[in-house]
């Protein structure tokens, strides 16, 4: 990573926490550090503050916090008044920290269950996990959901985003990289798989701790196709 252009961070609010409030939308603006919408919001009294925007926002919609609103897409209370098979986003994973889950271009929850303070959702990855039902969480599905169908056309729209050029190791001598050297168009030419640079195995791997904390919200992984 290197160069890019200067940008300016937008500062999100992503706990939107004061019950009783009411937002109104002002603008839908690009924001350079992720890859949804947002959109700049006034309250009753004057503030204003951005926030992430959902599929399908105007500017003049309104959108009401507190602890249960009627289910329309932009309000935000708390899960555990939140009808099972909902959409949801920017979710509280601990309440009072703020929405962390489901908060990218096109991501969404899905409420299934509620039992004994907890809420049990299925999550983009399609991994299902608890979450405090006593979190916050905003109905809907987060803006620009084709956000993936973006083609980039050319190396120069890359370089402006910060990633500088990538060398595939099977273009380098076998002294620079395990996959380098041999005639032509060879393969990698290894019987355990493509490794790193540094010799340590590219795919496959698994990274995540066995006695992670959160093993015990999982109830079921997510799907891979390896």
């Amino acid at each position: 990573r290197g160069g890019g252009f200067k940008k300016l961070y937008r500062d999100v609010d992503f706990k939107q926490n004061n019950f009783g409030e009411v937002l109104t939308v002002l603008s839908v603006e690009y924001d350079p550090y992720r890859n949804s919408f947002i959109s700049l919001t006034q309250d009753e009294n004057g503030i204003k503050k951005y926030i992430l925007a959902y599929e399908g926002i105007k500017i003049g919609d309104k959108m009401k916090i507190d602890q249960a609103v009627p289910i329309k897409d932009g309000n935000r209370m708390l899960l555990k008044n939140i009808p099972i098979g909902t959409f949801v986003y920017n979710i509280e994973i601990k309440p009072g920290r703020g929405g962390q889950l489901a908060r990218s271009a096109g991501a969404y929850a899905r409420v299934l269950a509620h039992d004994a303070g907890q809420t049990q959702l299925t999550m983009p990855s399609s991994e299902i996990r608890l979450v405090s039902s006593e979190g916050l969480a905003t109905v809907g599905i987060v803006s620009n959901a084709s956000h993936r169908e973006q083609v980039v056309g050319k190396a120069g729209r890359t370089r402006l985003r910060g990633r500088r050029p990538h060398v595939r190791g099977s273009a380098m001598s076998p002294v620079s990289h395990p996959h380098g050297g041999g005639e032509g168009r060879g393969g990698i030419g290894l019987k355990g798989g493509p490794k790193t640079k540094w010799g340590k195995k590219a795919y496959g791997v698994k990274t995540r701790k066995r006695k992670k904390y959160s093993n015990k919200h999982i109830i079921q992984r997510r799907k891979t196709k390896r």
